[in-house]
């Protein structure tokens, strides 16, 4: 599993010329789903999306996270399959490390879901459609976790 995280100030999704959904000051997730994952990786990164130190404290360090600083915390997540292109060969990614559909689809209702059980308000775009993403990036901030990465 692979995710970008975006601090933002503000991030909406717009599909077919219709804004579905928008969110002030908190997280953009773009969220990949590899081939071989489980819930294993949703729950790690779960955990370190609500809890990774990226928002500013009072002095102006990054010491706190989305959990620390918000009474209402958002996110938006979108699904992303395109995170896990593989551009080594060629001009044209080849996509086969990515999570067939319906497996990939399962899991970022899974991560979602994980999301809002630690009291998160969760956005969301629509899994496989085409979808324009608007987002101010605060800092900027932008991090990628990679599960492949990790070590117990």
């Amino acid at each position: 599993m692979r995710v970008i995280i975006q601090r933002v100030s503000s991030a909406s999704v717009t599909i077919d010329g219709k804004q579905i959904n928008q969110m002030g000051e908190g997280l953009l997730l773009l969220l990949g789903i590899k081939r071989n994952d489980t819930e294993k990786e949703v729950e790690y990164l779960v955990n370190k999306c609500i809890n990774l130190r990226i928002f500013d404290d009072k002095k102006g360090m990054m010491n706190q996270s989305l959990l620390d600083l918000f009474k209402k915390p958002e996110c938006m997540v979108v699904s992303n399959f395109t995170l896990f292109g593989d551009t080594r060969k060629g001009r044209r990614p080849s996509f086969v490390l990515a999570a067939p559909a319906n497996r990939a689809e399962e899991l970022y209702n899974t991560f979602i879901g994980e999301m809002k059980k630690n009291k998160i308000t969760v956005h969301s775009g629509t899994f496989g459609s085409h979808m324009d993403i608007s987002l101010v990036n605060n800092g900027p901030v932008t991090l990628i976790i990679d599960t492949d990465n990790i070590s117990d």
